[in-house]
This record gives C-alpha cells, sequence and structure tokens, in this order.
C-alpha cells in the first residue's frame, strides 16, 4: 500500500505517494497534462516490490498539491516544473535519484538532469528531450503539427482559459481520447483522476504554461536564472532513455528521431508499439524494464 504525505518543498506543499523500502534506490515518477498520479499505478507496485524507493507527487496544480504563498505566480512554465522537482528530492532528502516523467512531468526530469546531473542517476524520457526552446517558438512547425497543438493556441486567448474553467473535465477527457486513441479508458479511471483537475490553481498554472512557452505571458521572476540556462538548450548527460509511444496523437515519434543530439552519454531510444501519450498507463512494462536497467552500475 502507497503512503500519502504532504511535503513541504519550495513554493509547494506537494501531495505525495511513497511505495516500497525507504533504503531503496529512489526513483521519481513524473506525471504529465492532463493526469496525475494514477498513470503509474502499474509501475510504482512493481518498482517497490524490486527494492526500490518510488516516489510519486502530485505536479503543482494538480490534486491536493497547493502553492504556500498567495503571492506566487501561478506559473507551468518549464523551469518552476523543474524547479520543483529539484526542491522535492532534497526535502526528502534524496541525494540522487532515477528520474522518470512524460509530458510535463518528462520536462521535470530532463531539466534536472540537464542542470544538476549530479543529482541523477538515470533517466527515463517520454518523447525525447523536453526542455522547451522558448526563442524559437515563434517559428511555426508543419501544418499537420500545428493542428496537433489546437489545445495550445485556445488557451493562449481568453475564451480558451475561460472554456477550461467551465468545461476542464470534458476539455481534457477530450485530449485523453485524441492522444491516446487506443486506449479503453473506463469513466470510474478518467473520474478518479479528473478530480484533480478540481484543484483551485489548475487552470490559471495551466494556462500560464501554454501561454509562456510562445512567449505569451511572463515567467515568475525568481526562475529568470533556470530559464536562462534552459535558453542555451543544455545537454543531458546522464544514462538516459527515450520512450515514444507509436501511436502518440499529439506529439509523433518522429518528432523524436533526432533526439539523440541532445543526450551526451548513454543513451537508447525505443518505440513502443501500441501506445499513445498516456505511455505508464498503456504499457508499464518498458518503464519498469527501463528504470530497472539503468539502476545496474
Amino acid at each position: 500500500m502507497a503512503q500519502h504525505i504532504m511535503v513541504t518543498a519550495g513554493a509547494l506543499d506537494v501531495a505525495v505517494e511513497l511505495h516500497g523500502p525507504g533504503s531503496g534506490t529512489p526513483v521519481v515518477l513524473l506525471h504529465g497534462f492532463p493526469d496525475d498520479v494514477r498513470t503509474y499505478d502499474r509501475v510504482a507496485p512493481p518498482l517497490a516490490e524490486a527494492g526500490f524507493r518510488v516516489v510519486v507527487p502530485y505536479l503543482r496544480g494538480y490534486g491536493p498539491t497547493r502553492y504556500r504563498d498567495p503571492a506566487t505566480p501561478r506559473s507551468g512554465q518549464q523551469a518552476a516544473l523543474g524547479a520543483d522537482l529539484l526542491a522535492l528530492m532534497d526535502a526528502l532528502g534524496i541525494g540522487r535519484a532515477l528520474l522518470a516523467g512524460y509530458d510535463w512531468g518528462g520536462r521535470a526530469a530532463c531539466i534536472v538532469a540537464a542542470l544538476w546531473p549530479d543529482r541523477v542517476i538515470g533517466l527515463v524520457s517520454a518523447t525525447g528531450y523536453n526542455i522547451q526552446d522558448i526563442a524559437r517558438s515563434i517559428e511555426p512547425a508543419k501544418p499537420e503539427r500545428e493542428l496537433r497543438y489546437w489545445y495550445q493556441w485556445y488557451l493562449n486567448t481568453e475564451r480558451g482559459a475561460a472554456g477550461l474553467a467551465a468545461n476542464r473535465a470534458e476539455f481534457c477527457r477530450l485530449l485523453w481520447r485524441m492522444w491516446s486513441p487506443g486506449y479503453a479508458m473506463g469513466d470510474a479511471e478518467y473520474a478518479t483522476t479528473a478530480a484533480s483537475f478540481d484543484n483551485p490553481d489548475f487552470v490559471a498554472t495551466v494556462v500560464q504554461s501554454y501561454r509562456h512557452r510562445h512567449q505569451a505571458a511572463a515567467g515568475d521572476p525568481a526562475l529568470d536564472g533556470i530559464e536562462a540556462r534552459l535558453a542555451t538548450r543544455p545537454a543531458i548527460t546522464v544514462p538516459s532513455v527515450v520512450l515514444h509511444g507509436a501511436d502518440d496523437g499529439v506529439d509523433v515519434p518522429a518528432n523524436s528521431e533526432d533526439a539523440g543530439r541532445h543526450f551526451k552519454g548513454p543513451y537508447r531510444r525505443a518505440i513502443v508499439p501500441g501506445v499513445g501519450h498516456f505511455m505508464p498507463r498503456e504499457n508499464a512494462q518498458p518503464w519498469i524494464e527501463s528504470l530497472r536497467d539503468l539502476a545496474q552500475p
């Protein structure tokens, strides 16, 4: 059974689920948008049974996690996600850990791996090198790829922000259907996770995330130093595995074909057949196997 705790870490009180022995090799599993810790329900228990100390946090704006100070900007920018992960590791006394994540969580994991490699044993990142190139964000992509990002353009409008606030459960379920078209998601499973989107800061955090990455919203000034480092597109030098769902409806496998140029340490990329964007829910085994392999000396 998981242990449920609240951890004061940086700008947040973070809700965390813990699995496995406290003495085990730490593994931090990070969910994406729009999702929550339930995405790792088939990943965390086998790792715990294998002796790992498994840490599964709710990201800022999700579930029971809360901002500590009303004055803290409700920012979902990439630097915030990386800073949150580092602060959580510090608060839990984790010197080095295996990091794994997808979407927002994959971004947090990539950032810590790139900027603080001494804190990372190994990295599993879905869909590649997830650090945003904000300076080039105004450059258009091919029309088909732009179409897949419709939700980002929607959230860059006031109508979109109001739409997310009014219809968050329906909005996010539509993304699940589009991004993981082959995944047979039941109503009960979705409802359990959709409750996390009722966090009072979910909408503000999500909207700021998608506006900041397109240079349409200012970031948190306290994070300017991290953003400046990320703007250099730092290489990831720790042992890394990139997993990409063959049926990902928003980030197609071709997008990670050249991801290897950003990874300067041991590196492997695998396309996972029959899997879409919400990878850990759809096929836990590649995550479990990759993390166990990276833990080997």
